[in-house]
């Protein structure tokens, strides 16, 4: 997964509704990485103030918590031929 399919830290966060459900863990796990290696350089959590006043502060755990908090935007990429990949075209 590219960096570019995370939406920019510049999106409007507060009116966008929350990215569906992960089922897959391994997708949860590329998006996570990618959020935490934006939060590396220099991102803002997303997660409210009182959750990290309280919690572990590792990039990594805050990363999965916005992921699992349905705070992070992502697209899945696309095959040649303009469709997700495992969607079968009819």
């Amino acid at each position: 997964m590219a960096e570019e399919d995370l939406h920019s830290e510049n999106a409007a966060v507060g009116g966008a509704e929350p990215a569906a459900p992960i089922t897959s863990r391994f997708l949860f796990v590329d998006v996570a990485a990618q959020r935490a290696k934006q939060l590396r350089r220099g991102a803002l959590a997303r997660l409210d103030r009182s959750w990290l006043s309280h919690s572990p502060h590792k990039l990594e755990r805050v990363a999965m918590e916005e992921v699992r908090s349905g705070l992070i935007q992502y697209t899945l990429p696309t095959n040649y031929e303009g469709t997700p990949r495992g969607v079968a075209k009819e």
